[in-house]
């Protein structure tokens, strides 16, 4: 009985969530569902240790972010990612080298926890509209953007904040209007 609650508590949210950005609901349950088919495929694959990678996706966009030991390895991360279905572009963010260290990983989180809380309060933009990634004190945007004003303003969110080395947006701009 718990577990029904809890499914219907997470089916709930994800609802919620999904119909508070742009996205529809088949976007956001696409995203999700192709993020958990490519967190199994790298999950059998023995071959190499995907332990310091972050997957994050949005409309069928895939970045990658996060560090790998070995060039091998992370050639078998791209190859691997094509695998999942729905997967429209593969962003290689991912750096070949040691893993993140735990004061860093404790950084890059306070990192994207302050972005967060500054892309939720922040009236000029729809934090829905934007995922996140941080690694190594360089933050990773991936979304769709309603301006350029709007997109500039995230960066600047995201560059003021403490720790911040770089920003490096994946973000989309729309279509200019045809006359």
């Amino acid at each position: 009985m718990k577990s029904v609650l809890r499914l219907s508590v997470l089916a709930a949210a994800l609802a919620i969530s999904a119909c508070a950005s742009s996205r529809n609901l088949d976007e956001a349950f696409t995203d999700m569902s192709s993020g958990a088919e490519l967190k199994s495929v790298l999950f059998s694959d023995r071959t190499h240790d995907y332990g310091d990678v972050d997957i994050t996706l949005y409309e069928g966009r895939l970045m990658l972010t996060g560090t790998m030991p070995t060039e091998a390895g992370r050639e078998k991360l791209i190859e691997n990612a094509w695998k999942a279905d729905n997967i429209d572009e593969v962003i290689d963010e991912v750096f070949v080298g040691d893993d993140t260290s735990f004061g860093q990983g404790v950084e890059d989180s306070r990192i994207d926890q302050t972005l967060r809380l500054r892309l939720t309060t922040d009236k000029a933009v729809i934090g829905s509209h934007y995922k996140i990634a941080v690694s190594g004190a360089t933050v990773y945007l991936l979304g769709v953007a309603r301006s350029e004003a709007e997109l500039e303003r995230v960066v600047e969110l995201a560059r003021t904040i403490a720790g911040v080395e770089k920003v490096v947006s994946h973000v989309a701009l729309p279509a200019p209007a045809k006359l």
